[in-house]
């Protein structure tokens, strides 16, 4: 559940608010349940799965043990996925020059999706820090900032069939 479908059902508790409110309140569920449905139909077909980043690592069984297990993994994993373009080491893909990106809410989202808890506001702006982002001022997190991309989740990508375009490529 995400924060903002948490925070309208702590309004729709509440036995203050107006008929209005209640009215409101409860089309914003209905049509987060709606658009959900609609997400999880789209993702089940063979289209939106193909050379899709995304779907291979929702359902990388050892990514998605290294992002549930470890903050650290899963932080760096959203820094690399923000601000950069990847391509699937596949000839078409690569013929074609076809690229895969998301923005950093996105980011976050697939994060929280990997770790079945949590909203992208969790992972959002988490590699800023300096009291701003992450509040990793020692550096005892390990969290990077956005579009940095470590080595160990190069060579997870590399291993799920992922490519790291170089930050001149991102460009064309």
């Amino acid at each position: 559940m995400t924060f903002q479908q948490e925070r309208t059902e702590k309004k729709l508790a509440d036995p203050t608010i107006t008929e209005e409110q209640r009215i409101s309140a409860q089309a914003y569920l209905d049509m987060w349940a709606k658009w959900r449905d609609e997400a999880t139909a789209q993702e089940i077909t063979p289209a939106w799965q193909k050379d899709n980043m995304e779907y291979d690592l929702r359902t990388c069984e050892p990514m998605l043990n290294k992002v549930r297990s470890s903050d650290t993994y899963a932080q760096n994993l959203y820094a690399a996925m923000c601000n950069r373009q990847f391509q699937k080491l596949d000839v078409m893909p690569v013929l074609k020059d076809e690229r895969w990106s998301c923005s950093w809410r996105h980011a976050g989202g697939i994060i929280a999706d990997m770790r079945m808890e949590g909203d992208y506001i969790d992972w959002y702006c988490s590699g800023i820090g300096d009291g701003l982002g992450n509040g990793d001022t020692t550096g005892t997190k390990e969290y990077v900032s956005e579009s940095v991309v470590t080595d160990e989740i190069r060579e997870d990508l590399k291993q799920l069939g992922w490519i790291v375009l170089d930050q001149e490529d991102d460009d064309r």
